[in-house]
């Protein structure tokens, strides 16, 4: 049998909109910041058309993305709700796929923009195997103090009694013909500056601590449902947006006189965690190293790299059914602005723009692999 699994960071699957740019810049669209409006009625009226005018364009493109997937599971971040994946999947995705992911599943976690994780998933395979529900479970709950895992260099950004995970780690167990998979789907703590934060938090890479916390608490979840001896034997997946890489593609040059493309190694990770002893695999290293990001990343022509923040780990015994497997990457919704390595170029999808319309800022990421 084979089953699909995908993972992908829609964007901002929103329902609502957001009016605090008008007093706060940082969170006023560029598009508005050309216009002199003085008027708050004027400027809501016109955030309002701007949204409208842009969804459309967008979600067809996410839809796109998640349909070139052929997944039977996928894993979503950033979801408002499970009212916005309804209403996303029937208008948009409905039209790709047809009566595909009836079933969602989504948990509010701790994000303070509202934006969780969740789960789409089919019936059966398409080689008709039946993919059954079996049990789902939010560890939005747990704190450092509880998992034992508050440390100094935490101390400057967090307290022991605060919750962990910045989202969520969902657990989720279901049956494929039968044969037992657990998934985690998680988002960990975005990279930042020190915008913001308190004093002694300072460094290149302040919040490292904290997914490096997200990632210790999502192998000591799972290291306790299986024990130390059954994670080597257990069917089980971390699928999710980790915001975090342990290699990066630098990328230089301009499209006058070409671009270079040096992969680079990236210490301190938080991912060691997850792959310290053999613990999981993620899988996309089994692609060539400049073809593994799933992310651009552009702040001027001196800071430009393309990177993997989109995983699936998988346990040791899926790795070593599917050894001879490679994980797909779906680029075709990235923006024009995003310089692919040569022979990696792809055909992108109706109306995408040169930074914007777009899927996501990310690229999806699917693996079909064998169950034991």
């Amino acid at each position: 049998m084979a089953f699909r699994l995908a993972t992908f960071n829609v964007e901002n699957l929103l329902t609502r909109f957001d009016f605090s740019g008008f007093r706060n810049e940082l969170r006023q669209d560029r598009t508005l910041r050309l216009l002199d409006i003085r008027n708050e009625a004027v400027y809501r009226e016109m955030e309002v058309a701007r949204v409208v005018a842009a969804t459309d364009d967008t979600r067809q493109q996410t839809a796109l993305a998640i349909a070139d997937t052929f997944s039977d599971m996928i894993c979503l971040q950033e979801v408002e709700s499970l009212d916005a994946l309804t209403a996303f999947e029937a208008n948009y995705l409905f039209r790709m796929v047809g009566n595909g992911y009836q079933h969602k599943y989504l948990i509010e976690g701790n994000d303070s923009r509202g934006i969780d994780v969740a789960v789409m998933m089919r019936d059966r395979t398409a080689d008709g195997e039946a993919i059954e529900f079996v049990t789902i479970r939010s560890h939005a709950h747990l704190t450092y103090e509880e998992a034992n895992l508050f440390s100094s260099d935490l101390a400057p950004l967090e307290k022991p009694e605060n919750r962990i995970f910045r989202r969520d780690c969902l657990e989720i167990d279901i049956k494929v013909g039968g044969r037992p998979l657990t998934v985690y789907v998680v988002h960990f703590k975005s990279k930042g500056g020190t915008r913001g934060l308190p004093p002694g938090a300072a460094g290149s890479d302040p919040t490292l601590p904290v997914r490096r916390a997200e990632a210790a608490a999502v192998r000591g979840i799972i290291e306790k449902r299986f024990g130390p001896d059954g994670v080597k034997r257990a069917n089980f997946a971390i699928c999710g947006d980790m915001n975090d890489f342990m290699e990066q593609v630098t990328v230089t040059g301009d499209r006058r006189s070409g671009y270079r493309f040096t992969p680079e190694a990236v210490p301190g990770s938080a991912l060691t965690v997850l792959a310290a002893g053999g613990f999981a695999e993620n899988v996309v290293e089994r692609r060539a190293p400049l073809d593994r990001w799933t992310h651009y990343h552009a702040r001027g022509p001196e800071d430009r790299h393309l990177c993997q923040l989109d995983y699936i780990w998988l346990s040791p015994a899926l790795a070593r059914i599917n050894a001879g497997r490679l994980p797909e990457i779906v680029r075709g919704g990235q923006p024009h602005r995003t310089v692919f390595p040569p022979g990696q170029e792809v055909e992108r999808y109706p109306r995408i723009g040169w930074d914007r319309p777009k899927a996501s800022d990310h690229c999806p990421v699917v693996m079909e692999i064998d169950l034991s």
